[in-house]
């Protein structure tokens, strides 16, 4: 059975910069749930940030411009939070290794787990294209990311996965 590393918020953990959730509901993430597939896990505290914490974003490029040294992350007001945010990528990284997943469900937006988009750095409200760090970081290493907007994409991709093995 396939594993999905998931978005702590996402699976109802409070582990948000607010102190909030943002949990998934639906027929397949609640399936999955019993199924026990769900490796839930939050790079950020992980990586040594509190709940709540100041809001973070990437200046200067998006995840894996923050991988490559090209980007930082910085809270609202100005204190640089990209060592922490690059230990937990490793750690989410390290856990879908030693879980065998394959796959990750990451919430959209975030500075960590943004797959389509991420704020832009100017603390607006306004997004633009691009990766989270911990999402840039599993995609490099193999791992297929999705959004919690894309449910019945990883449904598919973990029925691929499993007609394979």
């Amino acid at each position: 059975m396939e594993r999905i590393l998931v978005s702590s918020c996402l699976a109802g953990r409070r582990v948000r910069y607010d102190g909030a959730a943002k949990p998934v509901s639906g027929d397949l993430f609640e399936r999955w749930r019993a199924e026990g597939r769900l490796i839930p896990f939050c790079p950020e505290v992980s990586g040594g940030l509190a709940v709540p914490r100041p809001p973070a974003e990437i200046v200067g490029g998006d995840g894996g411009d923050v991988l490559d040294g090209r980007a930082r992350i910085l809270t609202d007001t100005g204190e640089d939070v990209t060592a922490e945010f690059l230990q937990g990528a490793r750690l989410a990284l390290e856990t879908a290794r030693r879980s065998g997943a394959r796959t990750a469900l990451l919430k959209e937006g975030s500075p960590s787990c943004g797959t389509h988009r991420i704020y832009d750095g100017t603390f607006s409200g306004a997004s633009s294209p691009g990766t989270g760090v911990t999402t840039a970081l599993l995609h490099r290493s193999g791992i297929t990311v999705f959004s919690e907007n894309d449910l019945e994409a990883v449904q598919a991709h973990l029925t691929a996965l499993e007609q394979t093995t």
